[in-house]
């Protein structure tokens, strides 16, 4: 398992091993002590989720403050824009997002900590995710930035309007945000 940084070093591309074969493939997804070298952090996670969402599906950015979570995404079927946005006060906004691919068949997961938000719009038919995190959902500490705010360069590579929840059509752009500290 390997882990490279972005522009922004704190968030991680995860790369496991996968061994193919005529019959199919293998892959360890997960394995505490190749994990912790990989992100060089002690991690230690408490809750395990998995979602499904449709084409043009759009989720983000949603944050935590005053709540440390880090959370481990990892993409199973399907193909989706994945990125986050640093919301550290200390970030320059030149290097407030980056943004990832997940197609199927990569098997890449994102390393995502505390002071980053994190988003994804659904690019095919539908896309299948488990994600880690270290703490559990605190709704009172959720915020979302402004999904489509042109300061922070956003590009979430979708062709039609996305579908948001009541929840994800709003958020904070950028001078009204609470960053994370």
């Amino acid at each position: 398992m390997e882990a490279a940084p972005f522009t922004i070093s704190e968030v991680l591309l995860i790369e496991p091993e996968v061994f193919g074969y005529e019959r199919g493939f293998f892959c360890e997804v997960f394995d505490r002590t190749g994990f912790e070298k990989a992100i060089g952090n002690f991690v230690q996670f408490v809750q395990n989720n998995y979602s499904c969402r449709v084409k043009n599906v759009l989720l983000g950015l949603r944050y935590e403050i005053r709540k440390l979570l880090d959370k481990q995404v990892r993409w199973m079927r399907g193909a989706v824009s994945d990125g986050a946005v640093g919301i550290l006060k200390s970030s320059p906004i030149s290097d407030r997002w980056l943004g990832v691919e997940f197609i199927k068949g990569n098997h890449r997961q994102l390393w995502v900590p505390p002071g980053f938000s994190h988003g994804f719009v659904v690019l095919f038919e539908t896309a299948d995710f488990l994600y880690k995190t270290t703490n559990y959902c605190a709704p009172d500490y959720e915020r979302r930035v402004l999904w489509g705010g042109a300061e922070l360069g956003v590009d979430w590579h979708y062709e039609d309007q996305p579908l948001l929840s009541s929840e994800y059509s709003t958020g904070a752009a950028l001078a009204h945000m609470e960053f994370f500290v």
